[in-house]
């Protein structure tokens, strides 16, 4: 895949855009600890038809952009401890210097306006880029993601387990790494469409050999910790806002998406039946038609 980087904010962000450099931008943001790759060819390349550019991005700590490999792991209990203590953790980035990474990279594409879309962590950087940047921002899709509100029902410990728990080294023993990224894959998706066992170990394959970075995981689960509650800052959003989320989530259950929704002025809530914590093909459509929509909103 062609690698296109960015110098933005003392980091070196991998980029790629699909569609006419003269139509609206569309920025999408992955999720915690993937790659831009989570953003499907074929579904920038859907997006891009409706007459959007499209640009997808590796957030800072992982893939083709800058690493924070330096930093020591982190320890969950004293993070904990911390925040508990009302004391602000010593991290290395925080979800805002990641929402300061979208608008520099629009700086550095010399793009004054952009709609942004972010599912998962991307989402609540997404949240962040609306509230912290409303002239930059055209529109908002946040999907499968949540308002940070600590009265939201947790994800289940079988479910948190799963996710924190250290995989194989893929270099030293690839058939145990892709059995323990499937079963964590398989355990979030929706119940609503077939699971692409095939598809989903090839894209595993392709972001190990673009890189791999266990403790990038670590880093921003606690970028996500010190976020808090979005909640007010959500309320300031006056952009038309789009909240997508699964009925079959179990890392962020359905309240998450109907609180974000709630908490954001004027903001539609799509609940689809069958999706969990994953983006099928079968619902590319009905997401894009979701971000065009939001988008001609603005319009």
């Amino acid at each position: 895949m062609k690698m296109n980087i960015l110098s933005v904010n003392d980091v070196e962000l991998a980029y790629d855009s699909f569609g006419s450099e003269t139509d609206e931008a569309v920025v999408l943001i992955a999720g915690l600890g993937t790659q831009m790759l989570r953003w499907t060819t074929s579904f920038c390349r859907m997006l891009a038809a409706r007459g959007f550019r499209v640009i997808r991005f590796d957030n800072r700590d992982v893939g083709g952009s800058t690493h924070y490999r330096h930093v020591p792991a982190l320890d969950f209990e004293a993070l904990a401890t911390t925040l508990m203590a009302g004391r602000r953790p010593d991290i290395p980035y925080t979800l805002d210097d990641m929402a300061n990474d979208v608008i520099g990279l629009l700086d550095a594409l010399s793009i004054d306006k952009a709609h942004i879309v972010g599912r998962s962590m991307g989402g609540m950087i997404a949240q962040l880029v609306a509230s912290a940047y409303p002239g930059r921002v055209l529109s908002l899709t946040s999907i499968m993601s949540s308002s940070g509100n600590p009265a939201l029902p947790p994800a289940s410990p079988e479910v948190m387990a799963m996710m924190t728990a250290p995989a194989p080294n893929p270099f030293e023993d690839e058939a145990g790494y892709l059995a323990h990224s499937l079963a964590f894959a398989k355990r979030i998706a929706g119940t609503g469409y077939p699971f692409e066992e095939e598809s989903y170990m090839a894209l595993i394959r392709e972001e190990v050999q673009r890189a791999y970075d266990p403790g990038s995981v670590g880093r921003q689960i606690a970028a996500i910790a010190v976020s808090g509650d979005r909640r007010p800052r959500l309320a300031t959003i006056q952009v038309p806002s789009l909240v997508i989320h699964g009925m079959d989530d179990p890392l962020f259950v359905p309240a998450c998406g109907e609180d974000t929704a709630a908490s954001i002025p004027d903001a539609e809530l799509l609940l689809i039946d069958g999706m969990g914590h994953d983006l099928p093909p079968e619902l590319y459509t009905v997401v894009v038609d979701g971000i065009e929509r939001t988008a001609r909103r603005a319009d």
